[in-house]
């Protein structure tokens, strides 16, 4: 697997970039302001992670998502790991990222790359989503924010 930047010409891997955030338009916005990755195998995009700036020291990794037959290879692992890479060369001192209450594999993988848990946005899901999304059997309800200082 390899790890870059995605060109200017290129089009938004939105296939992936929707599977984890179902906002269209808010994957647009941020991906517009952001610096967008795209991880590839043998020419094909199998992933992808937007990183943003939230001030001048911290990062947010506001968007990551690896192909479904991708998953559980160790891979998602790479790409966290690629992400602070970048994040450290683009000068940033911390790194943020954020998933639902309902992601129970997503929070263990980014516990697993270091990042402690920060906070907990109640209801984040409930007021910046116009439909509930259920996972793992639960309502995606919070935002949970965890922190990895570069």
């Amino acid at each position: 697997m390899t790890i870059r930047k995605l060109r200017v010409h290129e089009e938004l891997p939105l296939g992936l970039l929707l599977e984890a955030d179902p906002s269209e338009q808010l994957v647009r916005d941020y991906c517009a302001g952001g610096h967008c990755f795209i991880a590839e195998q043998q020419e094909t995009v199998i992933g992808v992670f937007v990183l943003i700036a939230l001030d001048s020291d911290v990062a947010e990794i506001k968007n990551i998502a690896l192909a479904e037959p991708q998953r559980g290879k160790g891979l998602g692992k790479q790409m966290v790991l690629s992400a602070l890479e970048e994040a450290k060369k683009l000068g940033f001192r911390s790194v943020e990222i954020g998933t639902g209450n309902s992601s129970l594999a997503q929070l263990a993988l980014y516990q697993k790359c270091g990042f402690r848990m920060k906070s907990i946005d109640r209801d984040f899901f409930t007021r910046h989503y116009d439909d509930p999304i259920f996972e793992n059997g639960l309502q995606c309800r919070d935002m949970v924010r965890l922190d990895y200082q570069l």
